[in-house]
Parts: C-alpha cells; structure tokens; sequence
C-alpha cells in the first residue's frame, strides 16, 4: 500500500489528529490541486469537484468537524 492509500484509509476512521499537510497529500494523489484564496481559506479543486476549507492555525491538525466534512464529499463523489 503506497502513503497516500494508508493516508486515506486513516482519514476514513476520522481520527483526531489528522494533520493538514497529510489531508494534502491524500487529495493531491485523488488529483486534487491545493488553491489559496483569502487568508486561511484554501479549496482543493478536481476537474469536477472543489472542498473549501480554512487551513487550521495556530497548530497543523484539523477540526474534527472539517474530516467529517472531507469524508462526506470524497464519498459523495465515489472517491472512496
């Protein structure tokens, strides 16, 4: 299994200390593409597909709220 797989089966049991750096690395490989907007707001656009998020600060592990939320869409687009 490559690190993205296991990053994404990690991110299916929506831990607590999913970090922002390995939820880029999980969408990069799904053929996402990071874009900065506003301060913390960054989106993650496919070719089909955009998830809006705020990069969490002052530390690097997102909300429980923002997994759930990152789950939910990836299902939603039968990603995983």
């Amino acid at each position: 299994m490559s690190k993205a797989e296991k990053l994404l089966v990690r991110l299916l049991s929506q831990p607590k200390d999913f970090t922002y750096t390995e939820l880029k690395t999980a969408l990069t490989s799904l053929g996402y593409v990071e874009e900065q907007g506003a301060g913390s707001r960054v989106c993650f656009k496919s070719k089909t597909h955009k998830i809006k998020l705020h990069k969490p600060h002052p530390g690097n592990i997102l909300k429980q709220y923002q997994t759930s939320l990152i789950v939910d869409e990836l299902k939603k687009e039968g990603l995983i």
